[in-house]
């Protein structure tokens, strides 16, 4: 139960600094917006020349780009004096836990959101949305586990961009595509069993990532 607790107050903490801090929220929605602007403009799509390969991937190019923009600032944004606040507060597994579910919802509301405008503006192909839907929601978890533990990482050293990009992409991209191959076969209207391999192994992917995240975590924090 005092786990719990802890995990409550802090989800509750982050909100309460999101709110504040609008400028950086308001700043993400700009991004995701005028990307797919972007797109539009790009591919003249008043003219419907995007398909579904093509669709498919500049989606989840946004999606991660914008995953990494929002949940890279989950540690390296925090200053050393609410470090060590936090150090005293709370358990370090109530920390992450905290964080990552802060970062799944965030990432939820942002793939949601994008998913509407992107549908929006350049036309929706799915043709088996259930199985679309489940594929986004596996990957927001996974890209959000990833982030927060590697920007935990990175919070500890100095060049804290670069090292966001060593440690994060040898595992998302291995994670993207299989997001992309799971969301093509949405596209195309398969049969769910074609996809029943690649979502096992983002399942199982998105456990051990955040089993590793408890285990490893409160030795990182300790340091």
């Amino acid at each position: 139960m005092l786990l719990l607790g802890e995990i409550k107050g802090l989800i509750y903490k982050e909100i309460i600094l999101e709110w504040r801090q609008k400028y950086a929220f308001n700043g993400l929605m700009l991004y995701i917006v005028g990307a797919i602007m972007i797109a539009y403009l790009s591919f003249s799509l008043h003219q419907n020349q995007l398909n579904p390969i093509t669709w498919n991937a500049l989606f989840w190019i946004i999606l991660l780009f914008s995953a990494v923009n929002t949940i890279a600032k989950s540690f390296m944004q925090e200053r050393a004096n609410r470090l060590l606040y936090y150090y005293i507060l709370a358990s370090p597994q109530a920390i992450i836990i905290a964080k990552i579910i802060y970062n799944i919802l965030l990432m939820l509301f942002i793939s949601f959101v994008g998913i509407g405008g992107y549908s929006l503006v350049l036309g929706n192909p799915v043709q088996d949305l259930p199985m679309f839907v489940g594929n986004l929601l596996l990957g927001a978890l996974g890209f959000s586990s990833t982030l927060t533990m590697v920007s935990g990482i990175a919070a500890k050293a100095n060049n804290n961009v670069t090292l966001m990009a060593v440690l994060s992409f040898p595992i998302l991209i291995p994670m993207l595509l299989l997001l992309i191959r799971v969301s093509k076969n949405a596209l195309d209207g398969l049969d769910r069993t074609t996809s029943f391999n690649e979502l096992f192994t983002l399942g199982a992917m998105n456990l051990i990532v955040i089993v590793i995240s408890l285990l490893l975590f409160p030795l990182l924090w300790r340091s």
